[in-house]
């Protein structure tokens, strides 16, 4: 479902749960390098090999890991989303963001913002195992963080330099940032190349890609 929206008798030009979500640009960085370290730390200082001498079984170990970062980020991202939403709704109503200027309020009881809100917190969980599962294949934190901020934001500067309409379509499809934040959206969600929660969808195919890969490689060679 949607949010209404009577500004201007033509649509919303502003997504208040949108932009009262925008930290999450930031906090999916973060997310993602302390979901690296989390694996690439342990290579960098040999503690790996005495982890995986006292669990052989090695998928079990990223299961562990996935399971405890997994966790911890959907209670840190709990508490942000409901800050950011709590401090944007003030914030919007000072810019003229509400009600009284034909915008519906800012309420976690209107079930579009609401699944905006929970969305967001399983993104930065679907981030954090994204991260987990190419430190994995890389172990290198240097290169694995490149590559998992890599994954999620070149994706959108190279679909906005396709020139083609709908190669830019088909790129924000499956761009792991683009599609999952749509999940975010409470106006206009026909304009969508998604479904808020397809584009969730894609972003959780990207986390169990690399998980999978990850577990693969963790487990046929060397610590």
């Amino acid at each position: 479902n949607s949010v209404g929206c009577r500004a201007g008798g033509g649509g919303c030009q502003v997504d208040p749960a949108k932009v009262s979500l925008t930290g999450i640009y930031l906090g999916q960085a973060v997310v993602a390098i302390v979901a690296v370290t989390v694996v690439s730390g342990e290579y960098s200082t040999g503690m790996m090999r005495l982890t995986l001498a006292a669990v052989p079984r090695r998928w079990q170990v990223l299961a562990a890991k996935a399971a405890v970062t997994g966790a911890a980020t959907l209670a840190a991202g709990a508490v942000a989303v409901l800050a950011s939403v709590l401090a944007g709704g003030v914030l919007l109503a000072r810019h003229g963001i509400d009600p009284a200027h034909g915008y519906e309020a800012l309420s976690l009881g209107h079930g579009a913002v609401l699944r905006a809100a929970a969305g967001s917190v399983l993104y930065l969980a679907l981030v954090a195992l994204l991260g987990l599962g190419v430190a994995a294949m890389i172990r290198d934190s240097a290169v694995a963080i490149g590559t998992v901020l890599g994954l999620l934001f070149l994706f959108p500067i190279v679909a906005g330099l396709a020139g083609d309409p709908a190669w830019q379509r088909h790129l924000d499809q499956v761009s792991p940032m683009t599609a999952g934040l749509y999940i975010q959206a409470t106006t206009d969600l026909r304009a969508l190349p998604l479904t808020p929660w397809q584009g969730l969808g894609v972003l959780a195919a990207w986390a169990a890609g690399a998980l999978l890969a990850g577990g693969l490689l963790l487990r046929f060679r060397d610590a």
